[in-house]
């Protein structure tokens, strides 16, 4: 129980110094920083916006922009309904008109033929049916009367979508501007249709502005080359067409394509930045669910030989000509992009689509002046803190107390190791984990010191008794800290913000604090107790 073998020792001593190389940076100047050897690590823990102060926005959401939004996407839907279809048996049902009225959430279709109004309100109903408003309710009221179909959104179905919108959008931005969920970003509602978004740290709030504001809309369209670009451009489109530019790196003019879309990027799964092994170049590598590579694969298989154009926030940013049929729902977007352009529309991709339109309301940059104080305040805690700990375990343990406090040294440098290599910010909730983490790492000492003083009472001699006390103080730690580790694990995927910082500081303060507390002391134990074989132990 006490005896570790050399090399448990050396990977012991290895570990903590490995630690401390990850930890100096932080207390180095920047300058000081890159200029270290390649091999010693340069990351450092961030501060939070209650620390070191950062960008805040008040965003407003576009709730009315997603219901024309939805009901759009219903027109198109109704319009492929009633197209013909021989895989699924189902012939064309020919549509006078399709109409939107805006203010009244209202879709009007008029049907050429009669005879085909009762198989039209099936597939309209088939289109309209679910929602997620709850078992019997339904987004969409259905009505006919003679040719006309009417199609209306419910009130209730208006408030669940403003609100999914709003939701949505908060994490579509968590996961542009912190995909990896570890630099303590705050994103919260704000009444009805208002985001508050706080990140710490962040000295280019207009960078951040185009990140969030970018609405992401990726959608593959059909080429449409019966229609001359000139009158296009004077606004000279036929129905269900729409002019698209080109990106600023595909170069100038723009193109003709039918307005609804073949795939949409709702049903993009992945996208990454690659190096194009063409060009030399970089290029997006993206490939869709089940639905979006089905109705990918039956387009490009039709329409060989035919333009496809890739529109991202209204602008082509790819119009390659189909070669083959793909059909392994995989494809790649190339073009002029540099590996910014290439990482930034991958991430814009990957994470997905803003539902709404976002304003900025409020935009504003705090000020590092309230966090230095609360630094100041927050260290001064911490070594008050610590101090008084170590005194009281030389006190009450003596040379036992004396190996708990540098087992306590050598955790909080395990925390700020840890700490730096995930690149984790730090708030006053992070420093209060800390703080916790220290303590529970000196309750754990304290319990097997002191079974290790009931051995002692009972007769034992002071190897026996300090490996007895080891061994039966170790049921209580292990339980202690692993539900501990549970509750930081909780905090962690179901809270945000200062939240997951406390829950990431706690968590790993638990795993360093066991470590330190029954591994490292129990070595600093055994090399005295083996080593001097004392005949009494004062403890």
């Amino acid at each position: 129980m006490l005896q570790f073998s050399k090399f448990q020792t050396l990977a012991m001593a290895a570990l903590i110094v490995l630690a401390a190389l990850f930890a100096i940076p932080n207390f180095l100047k920047e300058e000081t920083r890159n200029g270290l050897p390649g091999f010693v690590p340069k990351s450092t823990i961030n501060l939070g916006l209650d620390l070191q102060g950062g960008s805040y926005l008040l965003l407003g959401v576009n709730t009315d922009k997603v219901i024309d939004d939805r009901m759009a996407a219903i027109m198109g839907d109704l319009r492929r309904e009633m197209r013909p279809d021989r895989s699924a048996n189902r012939d064309r049902i020919s549509v006078e008109n399709f109409s939107y009225d805006a203010s009244e959430d209202l879709i009007t279709l008029r049907i050429r033929n009669e005879g085909d109004v009762s198989e039209a309100l099936d597939r309209v109903r088939d289109v309209t049916r679910g929602g997620g408003l709850g078992i019997g309710a339904r987004p969409y009221t259905v009505s006919s009367n003679g040719t006309r179909i009417e199609v209306t959104m419910s009130s209730e179905a208006r408030r669940n979508f403003a609100l999914e919108a709003v939701r949505d959008s908060i994490e579509v931005v968590r996961r542009r501007i912190d995909p990896a969920g570890n630099k303590e970003v705050s994103i919260q509602p704000q009444g009805d249709d208002r985001i508050v978004v706080q990140v710490p740290g962040d000295d280019d709030p207009e960078a951040l502005k185009e990140i969030i504001n970018r609405t992401g809309q990726l959608s593959f369209h059909r080429h449409d080359p019966t229609v001359d670009v000139q009158d296009a451009m004077a606004g000279l489109l036929p129905p269900g067409r729409i002019y698209v530019p080109y990106s600023e790196s595909e170069g100038t003019g723009g193109l003709v394509l039918l307005e609804d879309a073949e795939v949409t990027g709702d049903m993009v799964k992945t996208a990454s930045a690659q190096i194009d092994p063409d060009s030399g170049g970089f290029q997006i590598n993206f490939s869709f669910d089940g639905r979006g590579a089905r109705r990918f694969g039956e387009y490009t298989r039709d329409n060989i030989g035919s333009i496809f154009a890739i529109v991202l926030d209204n602008q082509i940013i790819s119009a390659p000509r189909i070669q083959s049929a793909i059909t392994q729902g995989q494809g790649r977007i190339t073009g002029n992009f540099s590996a910014i352009e290439a990482a930034q529309t991958s991430l814009l991709i990957r994470s997905g689509a803003l539902p709404a339109e976002l304003t900025t309301l409020e935009q504003r940059s705090v000020g590092p002046d309230l966090g230095a104080d609360s630094v100041r305040a927050g260290a001064m805690a911490l070594i008050i803190g610590f101090a008084a700990v170590v005194v009281y375990m030389v006190l009450s343990y003596g040379r036992f107390g004396v190996y708990a406090d540098i087992a306590l040294l050598a955790n909080v440098v395990l925390i700020a190791g840890a700490l730096s290599l995930m690149g984790s910010t730090l708030t006053l909730p992070g420093i209060a984990g800390i703080v916790l983490t220290i303590g529970m790492a000196v309750d754990a000492n304290v319990l097997i010191f002191e079974r290790v003083r009931e051995e002692l009472r009972s007769g034992k001699a002071p190897v026996p008794a300090a490996e007895a006390g080891y061994k039966k103080a170790w049921s209580a730690i292990r339980d202690a800290n692993f539900t501990t580790f549970i509750a930081a694990l909780v905090m962690f995927f179901l809270g945000a913000g200062p939240v997951r910082g406390f829950a990431i500081t706690l968590a790993v303060g638990v795993v360093t604090s066991v470590f330190t507390s029954y591994v490292l002391t129990r070595a600093f134990a055994g090399g005295y107790l083996l080593g001097k074989r004392p005949k009494q132990l004062a403890l």
